[in-house]
């Protein structure tokens, strides 16, 4: 059984970035992990790998992402951009006088840190991947590609283009739509076989928390998890969070120099098998291997949805801490 995450060694600070400033929480001294969140969430999705982390002989760092917490949130949709966000992580780098990090990163975070250790290999000396793994640029524009999804019906990503729109959705109730949310893709209260997806909404009007569950939480979400989740978006709004789906085509473009690029950096990658994006993506995951060529392993946790730090803290944090473990000092 986990235990809760102490706080009390916990150190919160803000460094100077690009974009103004980075909430960062620490814990631990060693050699400098960057733990990168996904959305909707914050650094509190990592409690559970901080101090394990500290514990192992590292200095931990999760950050809030530009546009989440207390960072900074630009009002220019385009910056939100991949690249900005590679420039936060370098900053926070060296804000933190260090010369390298191991990066790991879930969700959006995943793809962060990935591009991160790609166009800085000399910063990131290694890449841990959490339920989303590593595409190497190229192919078709996104938004093409996610408008021929879901046939009579929407996929999120592209009902999240239209600045506002999902906002007004989330914000009228932050706290029940995340809590929806969450529960949508966790392993233990996401729709059965047979039912309607969460990841798509009907073109006529429809809302994603339409098909959301609403009767309880996933058992690695407590209601006081949930209120730091709701109290950061009920004060910060749902933009600049939002606004790194509305990105992707930018990626597309700023990237294109690097198509097809493997990172040749050490690698680890892990996803929960009753995942949504770990199907969606299995030709991804078998192509690892190619992608990232100095992969260590990678994992599908049996009977585990989308938040698998929180969903298997225990599991993860094994496994991080072994293959930390293996890369050299």
């Amino acid at each position: 059984m986990h235990q809760p995450a102490p706080t009390a060694d916990l150190l919160h600070r803000t460094v100077p970035a690009p974009a103004g400033r980075l909430h960062l929480v620490e814990q631990g001294t060693g050699p400098l992990v960057l733990l990168v969140h996904g959305f909707p969430e914050s650094w509190y999705s990592w409690r559970h790998q901080l101090p394990a982390l500290a514990a192992a002989g590292y200095r931990a760092v999760a950050l809030d992402v530009r546009g989440y917490g207390r960072s900074s949130r630009p009002a220019r949709s385009d910056a939100y951009r991949m690249v900005e966000l590679v420039e936060d992580n370098l900053a926070v780098v060296r804000a933190l006088g260090e010369e390298q990090a191991v990066v790991v990163g879930h969700d959006w975070g995943s793809g962060i840190a990935a591009t991160s250790a790609l166009l800085h290999p000399e910063v990131f000396r290694a890449v841990a991947l959490l339920s989303v793994p590593y595409t190497p640029p190229g192919g078709p524009r996104p938004s093409d590609a996610f408008a021929q999804l879901g046939g009579d019906e929407e996929f999120y990503v592209s009902y999240f283009q239209e600045p506002g729109r999902a906002e007004a959705e989330i914000e009228p109730d932050v706290r029940g739509w995340l809590a929806g949310f969450f529960a949508a893709l966790s392993a233990d209260t996401m729709p059965g076989p047979g039912r309607p997806s969460p990841h798509f909404v009907t073109r006529a009007g429809g809302r994603l928390r339409d098909r959301f569950p609403d009767d309880r939480l996933p058992a690695w979400l407590t209601e006081a998890d949930l209120d730091v989740y709701a109290g950061e978006f009920e004060r910060t709004g749902l933009t600049g969070a939002l606004n790194r789906y509305r990105n992707i085509d930018r990626d597309w473009q700023d990237l294109a120099p690097h198509a097809g690029a493997p990172i040749q950096q050490p690698s680890l990658f892990i996803g929960g098998a009753l995942d949504a994006t770990t199907t969606w993506m299995a030709g991804a995951i078998d192509a690892l291997p190619t992608a990232l060529p100095r992969l260590a392993s990678a994992h599908l946790l049996d009977g585990c949805g989308h938040w698998v730090q929180q969903e298997r803290p225990d599991q993860v944090n094994r496994l991080l801490t072994t293959w930390l473990g293996t890369l050299p000092s």
